[in-house]
């Protein structure tokens, strides 16, 4: 019997489910691919049954299958507005913005989309980002940084990671 004509629990039967949380996922993160999913929760559909009803979405022209985050391998789908936003991202020019989150924020994809070894996901852990790229760990109250960079830039880019707010007269000192 095939999983379409099971019955339904709840009126709703499995296929559906697996459905729900597929479009779930894809509002969540906008592109989804396995290793993001691996790091999800337990109690998810396993990645072959996502797959199958990601591929009929895409077989409806509901979603997007490709490529879209490069250095990732295996089947990747978008939502529509998703591959937009995409584009438009990469087409910015980098304005040097500086970004720090917690690594317990979901957004902390260190090692796992971007270059890197993880970074336990601990409130008192920060990664620090400058135009989407990972710049220094905080862990256990050690900076790490990820690249070489000059002291001036470096000086920055751990006050910025502690969230230390410097004068711009003291700034010019240092």
């Amino acid at each position: 019997m095939r999983r379409e004509q099971s019955a339904a629990v709840n009126g709703r039967t499995d296929a559906d489910t697996v459905e729900l949380v597929a479009r779930g996922l894809l509002r969540r993160w906008g592109v989804v691919f396995w290793r993001l999913i691996a790091r999800e929760a337990d109690w998810l559909p396993p990645w072959r049954e996502l797959l199958f009803c990601y591929r009929r979405l895409e077989a409806r022209g509901e979603i997007r299958g490709g490529r879209f985050v490069a250095g990732l391998s295996g089947e990747q789908f978008a939502a529509p507005e998703a591959v937009g936003l995409l584009r438009d991202v990469r087409r910015r020019p980098r304005d040097g913005e500086w970004v720090s989150l917690s690594a317990a924020d979901p957004l902390n994809l260190l090692g796992l989309v971007t270059p890197g070894s993880r970074l336990p996901a601990l409130a008192g852990n920060r990664i620090l980002y400058r135009d989407g790229v990972p710049l220094a760990t905080l862990a256990g109250g050690e900076v790490r940084f990820l690249e070489t960079l000059d002291a001036a830039v470096q000086w920055e880019a751990r006050n910025v990671l502690l969230r230390r707010h410097v004068p711009a007269a003291l700034a010019d000192i240092a």
